[in-house]
């Protein structure tokens, strides 16, 4: 659950350099009020994420673009875990088939290591966390997090998303989250769960 702590909002830097995550983020914060800056507009160069949990890399990204553009910053960290890879990927999502990070190579390397699982335990989450920093030095980050149940198809299936969406089976829905109208992938998805519990916290419409 978020803090209680709601800093007044008007402007900030999303601090990430994933396209897909951009744009999702994007989206879910049209009509909050806030005007949304990319840290791409400040040439804020990329920081190693070398946190070992998804808020200390989400922590980590945020005050980095705080401190380079003096903007209060958004920073998502995200990733998947899969049950009968002891929950991997997990933090080592993006990155999971190694450097450069490549969405194709790292669905082909879950794909392998799941080859011998059968369907009963192919079972995966995505979580998100959202960290929101007002100044570098904030001393009480706003953590939001979200979580998507679901399981791993033996083959990609869908044209939209990104990372593992066409390999994640969304429950309760039949399809991949590649295969899934935007607009509700924005409904259900993790990230969508976390922005619902910032925009909540920051009093704004979700």
């Amino acid at each position: 659950m978020p803090t209680e702590r709601a800093p007044h909002l008007r402007e900030l830097v999303i601090a990430t350099g994933n396209r897909g995550k951009l744009a999702e983020l994007r989206a879910l914060l049209s009509g909050s009020g806030i005007e949304v800056r990319s840290q791409a507009d400040f040439a804020v160069p990329e920081v190693a994420e070398t946190g070992l949990s998804f808020v200390e890399n989400a922590i980590l990204k945020a005050r980095h673009a705080a401190a380079h553009t003096g903007l209060p910053a958004l920073a998502d960290d995200s990733g998947l875990e899969v049950d009968a890879l002891a929950g991997q990927p997990g933090v080592h999502s993006a990155r999971y088939a190694g450097e450069p990070a490549d969405d194709a190579a790292n669905n082909r390397k879950l794909l392998e290591a799941l080859a011998d699982v059968p369907e009963p335990r192919r079972t995966a989450r995505f979580h998100c966390v959202l960290a929101l920093l007002r100044h570098p030095a904030d001393p009480v980050p706003l953590i939001c997090t979200g979580r998507w149940e679901g399981r791993i198809l033996r083959a990609p299936a869908g044209e939209n998303g990104f990372g593992y969406d066409p390999l994640f089976l969304v429950e309760g829905e039949h399809c991949s989250a590649a295969a899934l109208p935007r607009e509700l992938k924005n409904l259900l998805s993790h990230r969508a769960q976390a922005l619902r519990q910032l925009l909540l916290a920051l009093g704004k419409p979700c």
